[in-house]
């Protein structure tokens, strides 16, 4: 295709170059998480070649050690929490070929440069290792990209996101435990119900966690079971080893600590990419979790004199440009805004995977923009379930308010109904709230109940139990 300038300062080539001036769209490179995986599986890759007698031993140590070179580069402490400055050798934008090819030869290019360069010979001379025969050796960008994408999104859950959930968990079942005894008044449909105790609905809030971390987990295998590579341009395999997927999936295993397994049909592997779909499913049913969870404290938090009032959030930041000493829940507002987020991306990761749209015949050609989307959706949800127990969850407390409220509740009169029937009770509520009066103060007075019975049915606290209705009451 003629001649292509590449800067002397950058590693790779002149496939790379033609798909940056390609696709100047969003200026948004393909992850770093999933270059980083790239680059492990070619290490694999290189290694289950030589171990196979595929390639020369010397050329598959040169691919090995350039690999460990990349990688090394990117974890640099020095360099973590922004975009990482080895990052301009891949610049590729999300929105490019959409078989990632663009990306697989970028890899190539510069995993065979830095060889070269390791080896003291020029960039670009494709010495000792070329970046095709080599580097990509039994392989093609339609199975590599999609199992680089997978490694990377398994890899990312069980690193960040599960121990994410793990502590917000953890969080939310110490504020359960610590404010079990302490009786509010439940609320449905925004009214008024019967009373529940505040460690109850924290352990509510801490078991929608706890099934976030099995659905991250299920999401693990979802990735981690349908390995795409092996089967090349179409799934028929040409051009690799019979056990060179297998051979890699091992490699993978003990450098991840991931099991991974290669597809039992690849063209299934290749042509769909309904093992993400499944995998956001469940980070999807994450969010929403997130987002009720953030939701509730808000909403239980707001006041401090004309809200709820039951829950003190922690003070972040001021609230205002204009009212003095207002205080907002915006941590909360943070976690929510990464709910919507996610959700946002599970519909394009759906239409990106749609048959005609992205998945036609033998390949999904929109896998870029599907990695992209699942990645960020992995780190937004590790990053606001971290924050969000460090900097809300943990510093939460609770205000009198939040007990204050039970005796006034007209749904006490629930307990009654076993007694007195339904309708009689229902009378109680609403003339109860007509004369301004409690529930007991109701039946004190007309003396619907006897005294030792009211006391007996309007415990608050056995009210909270299964079949509760008063102490020993079943």
């Amino acid at each position: 295709m003629g001649e292509m300038h590449v800067h002397a300062s950058l590693l790779h080539g002149a496939t790379t170059q033609r798909a940056v001036l390609n696709f100047p769209v969003s200026f948004r490179p393909v992850p770093q998480m999933q270059i980083e995986a790239h680059v492990l599986l070619k290490r694999c890759a290189a290694e289950a070649n030589a171990k196979l007698g595929l390639i020369d031993a010397a050329k598959a140590k040169a691919v090995v050690g350039a690999c460990n070179e990349i990688l090394a580069e990117f974890a640099d402490p020095s360099q973590q929490g922004a975009q990482h400055a080895f990052m301009q050798h891949f610049p590729i934008d999300v929105f490019q070929t959409g078989s990632g090819t663009s990306t697989n030869m970028n890899v190539n290019e510069v995993i065979a440069n830095v060889a070269s360069r390791r080896a003291g010979k020029p960039v670009g001379s494709k010495d000792p290792v070329h970046p095709n025969d080599h580097v990509n050796y039994g392989q093609s960008s339609n199975d590599t990209f999609p199992t680089s994408m997978q490694i990377a999104g398994a890899v990312a859950i069980v690193e960040e996101l599960i121990p994410a959930l793990t502590a917000l968990a953890k969080g939310l079942r110490a504020k359960e435990k610590a404010w079990d005894k302490v009786v509010k008044i439940g609320r449905t449909h925004l009214m008024d119900a019967t009373p529940i105790r505040v460690g109850q609905e924290f352990s509510g809030y801490a078991a929608a966690v706890e099934y976030g971390i099995v659905r991250a987990q299920s999401a693990v295998k979802a990735l981690a079971e349908n390995i795409p590579l092996g089967g090349t341009a179409v799934g028929t395999g040409i051009n690799a080893h019979p056990k060179f997927a297998r051979t890699v999936c091992g490699l993978l295993y003990e450098a991840t600590g991931v099991k991974f397994i290669e597809a039992k049909n690849h063209f299934e592997a290749q042509a769909t990419r309904d093992c993400v779909v499944e995998a956001h499913g469940q980070l999807k049913t994450i969010a929403v979790s997130l987002s009720k969870i953030a939701s509730d404290l808000r909403l239980l938090g707001s006041g401090p004199r004309c809200g709820f009032g039951e829950l003190a959030l922690p003070a972040t930041q001021p609230g205002s440009s204009i009212m003095p000493g207002k205080v907002n829940p915006v941590i909360c507002e943070s976690v929510i805004m990464v709910s919507c987020q996610v959700i946002g991306n599970d519909t394009t990761i759906s239409c990106a995977a749609m048959g005609g749209v992205g998945s036609m015949l033998e390949l999904n050609v929109t896998m870029p923009l599907i990695s992209e989307r699942m990645l960020e959706s992995i780190e937004l949800l590790a990053n606001a379930s971290r924050m969000f127990v460090e900097k809300c969850v943990d510093g939460l407390e609770l205000l009198p308010a939040a007990a204050a409220t039970v005796e006034k509740s007209l749904m006490m009169c629930t307990s009654l109904a076993p007694v007195i029937g339904y309708d009689a009770a229902a009378k109680v509520a609403k003339e109860a709230f007509k004369t301004g009066e409690t529930v007991r103060e109701y039946c004190m007075r007309t003396g619907i109940v006897d005294a030792k019975s009211l006391d007996r049915l309007l415990n608050a606290t056995s009210m909270t139990k299964p079949g509760g209705k008063g102490p020993g009451g079943g």
